[in-house]
């Protein structure tokens, strides 16, 4: 039997009032998930990748599928950044999923398919994007920011794939050009009238004759959602109740594109119980409807999730800082300008900057960030085996606040951290300044460091680690 043997999410911990857009003042109630100023795709689907595999076996991964319509590169790979990350065996085969808000769906069946094919024996499906609308337009209200992502195998299998169906549907609803920064949306009730809700009901019913299925037999349905008010009239017309429908989240997340229905299915599976059957449908130029039937306990495979993720969030204090955040501020500096990194620097410092390994002498066990020659403790030379340091948890040794850097959110706060013995110094994100303490304790986490040159560079940050209710843990 093949079908998902973990999950894990990532939903940014900063948020946006609805009430601000616009302009508007920022006050509690409705609002959406927002990307920070140094996330994008690639940072997010690295996040909710290490959650999905988080106390597991990363050597037994073989291939990775990154599916997003918003990846930075329009020529070069997101999953090989990713498994780099990720410290993934240098032979994962490594496949970039786009162009289409169905691509977590095609990844997750594709990668189903490979596993039961008997090709690979371990598939993790990373699904994430950052989507943007216009500044102050209406589609900006429904956007969010967030990733998921799936480890599909045949051992310890959780939730089986089964029966599934499609539809293809060609035409002009939603769509971003080639050199297009936003999204571009035909009328609105064309689009759902005859794009999404006809779509979503043809390729639905079409699983029910085929897998002889009525909505009574569905525990969760997980479904693609361009608004709440859409949404809802499709789940109607499908014969589903309330209390069957998986909340798409909007007031809280948003719609998160290729990532919606993955992070939706994530949800469902944090409370379903064996012997349930779960429907997940997902939209683009048609539809995709996919029967996941629950084998086993999901609890044991959950991680912090999308309800871990619910929990933390900080608020932007305005729509200025968000739109600065995005770089749309007039007059603000050019995040793209200058030279850049070397391309021939960037190779020699991979497993440094992207893949976060350390060093660790086997004479003495000193452990060394960044790689050295000589240990500084026993002084042998060339002497050392590498160790993972992203997924090992640190503590603050000292810090200090940089109202120089160029960044939207001013003081940066950096400081030396501590783990395994080495010292290592970092940004630290998601942190006010007064919060931050000497021995408090932080995780790190894959972030962009800078665009210059015109293309993002990525490096590792600390973030403090936090209680179920998202406080701060204690020094």
């Amino acid at each position: 039997m093949t079908g998902i043997t973990a999950f894990g999410a990532y939903i940014p911990p900063t948020r946006l009032s609805l009430s601000a857009l616009g302009g508007g003042r920022p006050k509690e109630g409705p609002e959406k998930a927002v990307a920070a100023f140094d996330e994008d795709s690639i940072t997010m689907g690295m996040a909710a990748a290490a959650d999905c595999l988080r106390g597991g076996d990363r050597a037994a991964v073989d291939a990775i599928y990154f599916a997003s319509t918003t990846s930075p590169y329009a020529e070069k790979q997101a999953a090989g950044i990713v498994a780099k990350a990720l410290g993934l065996r240098r032979d994962v085969v490594t496949t970039d999923f786009a162009g289409s808000l169905r691509a977590g769906t095609n990844a997750l069946r594709a990668a189903n398919d490979a596993v039961k094919a008997g090709s690979v024996k371990s598939v993790l499906v990373v699904m994430a994007d950052c989507r943007l609308a216009a500044p102050r337009s209406p589609a900006e209200r429904n956007l969010g920011d967030a990733a998921a992502a799936f480890l599909i195998g045949s051992d310890g299998v959780i939730a089986r794939l089964g029966a599934s169906s499609a539809v293809n549907e060609e035409m002009f609803d939603i769509w971003r050009g080639e050199d297009d920064q936003f999204l571009k949306e035909w009328e609105g009730r064309f689009v759902v009238d005859h794009g999404y809700k006809a779509a979503v009901v043809e390729a639905t019913g079409a699983l029910f004759a085929k897998a002889d299925k009525k909505p009574a037999d569905f525990a969760k349905v997980a479904a693609y959602a361009i608004d709440a008010r859409s949404h809802g009239a499709a789940m109607k017309k499908l014969g589903f109740n309330p209390e069957q429908v998986q909340s798409p989240l909007f007031g809280k997340v948003g719609n998160t594109g290729a990532a919606a229905v993955g992070l939706q299915l994530a949800a469902a599976l944090e409370s379903a119980k064996s012997g349930e059957s779960l429907l997940v449908i997902s939209y683009g130029n048609g539809a995709d409807s996919l029967v996941i039937d629950v084998t086993g306990d999901t609890a044991k495979a959950a991680r912090r999730g999308v309800s871990g993720h619910l929990v933390r969030r900080r608020a932007v204090k305005s729509y200025d800082a968000y739109l600065a955040s995005r770089n749309f501020h007039v007059g603000g500096s050019d995040a793209k300008g200058g030279a850049g990194l070397a391309a021939t620097v960037q190779y020699r410092f991979r497993d440094n900057d992207i893949g976060f390994q350390g060093h660790k002498c086997q004479g003495c066990g000193t452990v060394h960030f960044p790689k050295q020659r000589v240990c500084y403790n026993c002084f042998k030379k060339d002497n050392f085996e590498m160790v993972s340091l992203n997924d090992q948890r640190g503590t603050v040794k000292s810090y200090t606040f940089d109202s120089f850097f160029p960044t939207p959110e001013k003081p940066m706060v950096v400081c030396m951290t501590e783990v395994l013995g080495a010292r290592i110094y970092v940004q630290v994100a998601d942190i006010l300044p007064d919060e931050v303490k000497l021995e408090m304790p932080v995780e790190y986490i894959f972030r962009r460091i800078h665009q210059a040159g015109g293309r993002p560079n990525y490096y590792w940050k600390c973030t403090p680690l936090r209680d179920a209710d998202g406080a701060i843990l204690a020094a």
